[in-house]
């Protein structure tokens, strides 16, 4: 359900700390919102040189971007501690500044969102939406991350 997509310089990121940050993200948004931790996504984008740009120019200084999709209804305070604590998490993953990391979170409607064939439920509706899917696709869902 949630998606986050990092975004920094070709061979910026190890396999470590990609790890780590996607573990980091994982359970930083299960702890804020409560969504089980096999619904988030975190994708990595290599950016090669001379493809990412800043302010018109290509970026020549150590930066990392974060873009955060999850669904409408989260609270405001739930997003604001999302961005408060994905954000220093990726930058000690990431061994940068704070200053580094830039972070958008945008609201998606559920009912513009599908997973495992099924239109998502909202916010706090997980429960009762992965009980009605059929038995095979929740238990490849709930076997995700284990």
């Amino acid at each position: 359900m949630p998606t986050y997509t990092v975004n920094a310089p070709d061979g910026r990121l190890s396999s470590e700390q990609k790890n780590r940050i996607a573990a980091e993200i994982t359970r930083i948004h299960h702890e804020v919102t409560g969504a089980p931790s096999f619904f988030a996504q975190v994708i990595f984008v290599d950016v090669k040189g001379g493809n990412y740009f800043v302010g018109g120019v290509a970026l020549s200084s150590d930066q990392i971007f974060v873009h955060g999709q999850i669904r409408a209804g989260r609270s405001a305070d739930d997003k604001h501690r999302l961005l408060l604590r994905i954000l220093p998490a990726v930058a000690v993953a990431a061994s940068m500044p704070n200053s580094h990391v830039w972070m958008y979170l945008v609201d998606l409607p559920a009912a513009q969102m599908a997973e495992f064939g099924q239109i998502l439920p909202e916010p706090g509706g997980e429960a009762a939406w992965t009980a009605a899917l059929p038995a095979d696709e929740r238990e490849r869902m709930q076997s995700i991350g284990r």
